[in-house]
Order: structure tokens, then C-alpha cells, then sequence
């Protein structure tokens, strides 16, 4: 056991990536400076599982990890939908999760904004239109951006929801 910690004292930290931790670093400062500018510093955001594989779930779960910690960055994860900003949507929108996702929806406050996460909100994911889907979801709420990707990881999570805060900033 000696001979290994003094080897890894010796290696140091083999598991950084620096241009990875760069860009991240950028990314956040970036959104930052938009949730202070646009939204007081806090943005409230509703997540809404609509019958998926909890794959995207479990990328957003990561995003409250040390390493991402979006709360520091002023984005925080809340339990209901009438405290919320924005709804983050993932997953085919079964038809057993429709009218809760609208009742959701309808529970927010105005100004409101849907983004949509992973490929199943848009069809895009192996499923079938079947009588048990009532997919894409747009057809029943406007999304205002989408991020792609099944499931998308952590970094795309949060530069999409940069490119979310720099189209609102665009549109307002």
C-alpha cells in the first residue's frame, strides 16, 4: 500500500483534462454573467421526465455533482412547477404523462420557457409513433430550444442551456 501512494504522489493527478476544464470554466463564467444579467442571478428550473429511459435524468442528477455544480452558477433544480423558470422536458411524452406534463406547464409562472433534453422529445429516439405516444412534444407545447443528444452529457446540458440563455437574450 506505501509503494502506491507514493507513486501516485510521485504521477500526481493523472485524471485532469485541462482543455476540458478550460471550456467548462468558460462556459460557466458565461452563464453566469447571463442569469445575473437576465434573471437576478437565479434561475429556477422545473425537470420533467415524460416517459423516458431516466438516461437524461441521470446526466441532469450529474450536473449537481462537485465538478459541474450548476447551483453555484445560480441554476438550481426545483420541486415545483410554479417556482419554476423553466421546464426541462426529457423523454417520449407517453400518453399516461401527458396531462401532468401540461398541468405542469400551465402551473408556471409567466414568462415561461420549455427546453426540451435528449432526442425522445423529438421523435428522434427508436421508438414509434403508437397510441400510447403522444410525441413530439411540440405539437402540444411551443419548446423554446432543444438540446440533442441520447443521452446528452453533462458538458452539452450545460453549454445548451448557454446557447438557451443567449437565444433569450437574442429574442427579448
Amino acid at each position: 500500500m506505501i509503494k502506491f501512494w507514493q507513486r501516485r504522489a510521485k504521477n500526481k493527478i493523472l485524471t485532469e483534462c485541462l482543455e476540458f476544464d478550460t471550456e467548462l470554466d468558460a462556459i460557466k463564467k458565461s452563464i453566469k454573467d447571463h442569469i445575473k444579467r437576465k434573471f437576478a442571478g437565479s434561475l429556477a428550473i422545473r425537470m420533467v421526465d415524460s416517459g423516458s429511459c431516466n438516461a437524461c435524468e441521470a446526466e441532469c442528477n450529474a450536473l449537481s455533482n462537485p465538478y459541474y455544480d450548476l447551483e453555484r452558477l445560480g441554476i438550481y433544480f426545483v420541486a415545483s412547477p410554479r417556482h419554476a423558470d423553466v421546464m426541462l422536458i426529457s423523454g417520449v411524452m407517453s400518453v399516461n404523462m401527458y396531462h401532468h406534463v401540461l398541468n405542469a406547464y400551465r402551473q408556471m409562472p409567466e414568462p415561461k420557457w420549455v427546453v426540451s433534453v435528449g432526442d425522445c422529445p423529438n421523435m428522434e429516439a427508436p421508438f414509434e409513433e403508437t397510441f400510447a405516444i403522444k410525441a413530439p412534444i411540440a405539437q402540444h407545447i411551443e419548446v423554446f430550444h432543444h438540446i440533442p443528444g441520447c443521452p446528452p452529457e453533462p458538458k452539452m446540458i450545460i453549454r445548451g442551456l448557454l446557447d438557451f440563455l443567449k437565444k433569450l437574450e437574442k429574442n427579448t
